[in-house]
């Protein structure tokens, strides 16, 4: 059997919810997936927190830069409570998802990138206060996520993971250089992905986390083209269920077998996400 860690897995989407019933049949394969569950605005902390605990995975709170536009500034305070409230969960592994993101044309408006930087600096500031990685989003915003990680550094350095990462070879030895781990899914799996799959697999082994972002960015087995759901084709939901064939995938580019794949990036989720040594099911 396979042990495999999910580290960035939104199981509370609604896409799920018609599943919710069977959310743990969506993990259950014949290998083993464990999930990290990310918040993305303060009105779902309950429910990842709830979700973590009820199915045995663990969670991160935080405020994604796509909900900052409809988040208020004492949303802050919110999240510094609950972190205060939770600090000694031991499923509570990291504050996240934060960052920035300047691919959305709706959000990259002087004002609302104003707004995501704020935000976005605070939250690193309660996770250097309360001593958690950091679960990242870097659309189109890799140097100036990396500005803030290195303007308010802890005295240890930062942990965490640099989610869904698809920058330069400098930009990953950067994320390195500060101490954190690259997150890769379902996007590698694509044929016309050069330069993502050469990075996959240059980068030492020891830089790499897996995760799915479910139900978002869908391996290439799931994917249907305009024509096909113009057909009325149904895409598949992305799950954890697929995280096994994605690291298969990549087991495959780095011409290792799928066992040390997946043992390697359980060691390093475990470095990037210390709490989750006290989980018994790791």
């Amino acid at each position: 059997m396979i042990f495999w860690i999910d580290t960035h897995c939104h199981l509370d989407a609604p896409d799920f919810w018609p599943l919710a019933h069977t959310r743990q049949a969506l993990v259950a394969t014949e290998n083993i997936v464990y999930c990290v569950i990310p918040a993305i605005h303060v009105a779902n902390f309950d429910a990842v927190r709830n979700l973590a605990h009820s199915q045995n995975h663990s969670y991160a709170l935080g405020i994604h830069p796509l909900s900052v536009a409809h988040a208020h500034d004492d949303d802050v305070a919110i999240l510094d409570a609950t972190l205060n409230q939770y600090q000694d969960d031991e499923r509570l592994v990291a504050v996240g998802e934060i960052g920035l993101d300047f691919f959305d044309p709706a959000l990259n408006t002087d004002l609302l990138c104003e707004r995501q930087e704020f935000f976005f600096h605070e939250q690193l500031k309660l996770a250097r206060r309360y001593r958690l990685p950091v679960l990242l989003h870097t659309r189109k915003s890799v140097d100036h996520v990396l500005q803030g990680l290195r303007r308010e550094a802890p005295a240890l350095g930062w942990r965490g993971i640099a989610h869904a990462f698809n920058g330069s070879w400098q930009q990953a030895t950067a994320f390195l250089d500060v101490g954190l781990k690259l997150g890769f899914g379902g996007a590698l799996t694509y044929p016309r992905a050069l330069h993502l799959r050469q990075l996959a697999t240059a980068l030492p082994l020891s830089a790499m986390v897996l995760e799915t972002d479910a139900p978002d960015m869908p391996p290439q087995w799931l994917y249907k083209t305009a024509a096909q759901r113009a057909a009325r084709e149904p895409q598949g939901i992305n799950s954890p269920a697929e995280l096994p064939r994605i690291g298969m995938e990549l087991a495959a580019l780095r011409a290792i077998s799928a066992d040390d794949l997946a043992k390697a990036t359980t060691h390093n989720a475990l470095q990037a996400l210390p709490k989750l040594v006290d989980i018994d099911q790791i």
